[in-house]
C-alpha cells in the first residue's frame, strides 16, 4: 500500500515538475534558447505572489491573477531588450546573459527578502484530500497542480495548431530567416514566446510557494527539475514534458520510500539511466 501511495503522489508531483518544464520546453522549441535563469524566474514569481498577498490579503491563487500577467510583461521586456540582441551571434552569448540574469535575480531577492525561507498559506486546500478507495487519498493541492499542468499543455497544443501566433511560433522555429521574409517579425515572436513562458513560470511559482518553502537560492534546483523533465520526455514534445515530470516525480517518491535522503538522488539516477538508454528522451518530437 505504501508503494502504491508513493506512485500516486509521484504522479501528482510530476504535474508541478511539468509546470516547471513547460515554459523551458516552449522557449527551447521556438528559439533554441536554454534559459539558465528559468528557475530563478520561478522563485521571483513566488516572491511576487508573496508581496501581492501581503499587500492585499488575497488568497495566493487569486493573487496569481495579478502575478501571471505581470510576469508575462517582464518576460516580454526581457526578451526584447536583453535576449533578442544575443540570439543571432552564437550559442554561448544567450547562455551567458541568462546566467548573469540568474545571478542578478538571486542577489536582488537576497537583498530585499534576506535568506530566510518563506511559504504562502492557501487555507484548507493545503490539507484537504479526496479518498480514492483502498485506503488511498489524494490531496486537493497536488491534484490542482496536476490539473493545471494538463490544462497548460492542452492550451499550448491548441495554440500551436489552431492559432495564428502558434503558426508563427512554428514557422519561426523551423526557419527564422524564411519566416522573416514572409513578414513575420521574429523579434516580436520571440518576445511573445518568452511572455507566454513567463506566464507559465508565474503559475508554477505560485504553486511552489503554496506547496513548500522557498528562498532566493532555490532557483537552480527548480531549473534542474524542469530540465530533467524536458530531457526525459523528449525535446520538443509537450506531452512528453508531462510524462517526463511524472517519471521524475515517481522516481523521487519511490526513492523517499527507500530512504528520505535518497529522494532527490533517485530522480537524478533515473534521469541519467534514461539519458543513456534513450538519448533523445522517451517521446521525442518526430521531425
Amino acid at each position: 500500500m505504501e508503494i502504491l501511495n508513493a506512485l500516486v503522489q509521484g504522479v501528482l508531483l510530476g504535474g508541478l515538475y511539468a509546470l516547471f518544464a513547460a515554459g523551458l520546453s516552449l522557449i527551447f522549441g521556438v528559439m533554441r534558447l536554454v534559459n539558465i535563469a528559468h528557475g530563478d524566474l520561478i522563485v521571483l514569481s513566488a516572491y511576487m505572489a508573496l508581496v501581492v498577498v501581503q499587500a492585499t490579503g488575497l488568497n495566493p491563487f487569486v493573487a496569481a491573477l495579478i502575478v501571471v500577467p505581470l510576469m508575462a510583461l517582464i518576460g516580454y521586456a526581457l526578451q526584447r531588450i536583453l535576449l533578442n540582441p544575443t540570439l543571432d551571434k552564437d550559442l554561448l552569448s544567450p547562455l551567458l546573459v541568462t546566467f548573469g540574469l540568474s545571478i542578478i535575480i538571486q542577489n536582488l531577492l537576497l537583498g530585499q527578502f534576506s535568506a530566510d525561507s518563506r511559504k504562502l498559506s492557501a487555507g484548507a486546500i493545503e490539507t484537504a484530500s479526496i479518498g480514492i478507495g483502498g485506503g488511498l487519498s489524494v490531496g486537493l493541492l497536488p491534484l490542482a497542480m496536476f490539473a493545471a499542468a494538463v490544462a497548460v499543455i492542452v492550451g499550448l497544443e491548441f495554440m500551436f495548431t489552431r492559432t495564428r501566433i502558434g503558426r508563427a511560433f512554428r514557422a519561426t522555429s523551423d526557419d527564422a530567416e524564411i519566416a522573416q521574409l514572409m513578414g513575420i517579425d521574429r523579434r516580436h515572436v520571440y518576445a511573445a514566446a518568452m511572455a507566454l513562458s513567463a506566464a507559465i513560470i508565474a503559475l508554477a511559482g505560485v504553486f511552489l510557494a503554496v506547496r513548500t518553502n522557498f528562498d532566493p537560492s532555490t532557483g537552480p534546483l527548480r531549473l534542474l527539475f524542469g530540465f530533467e523533465a524536458v530531457i526525459i520526455g523528449g525535446l520538443g514534445s509537450l506531452w512528453g514534458t508531462l510524462a517526463g515530470g511524472i517519471v521524475l516525480g515517481v522516481a523521487q517518491t519511490l526513492g523517499a520510500q527507500i530512504n528520505p535522503g535518497f529522494q532527490i538522488l533517485a530522480g537524478h539516477i533515473v534521469f541519467f539511466l534514461i539519458l543513456v538508454v534513450r538519448p533523445r528522451g522517451l517521446f521525442p518530437r518526430m521531425d
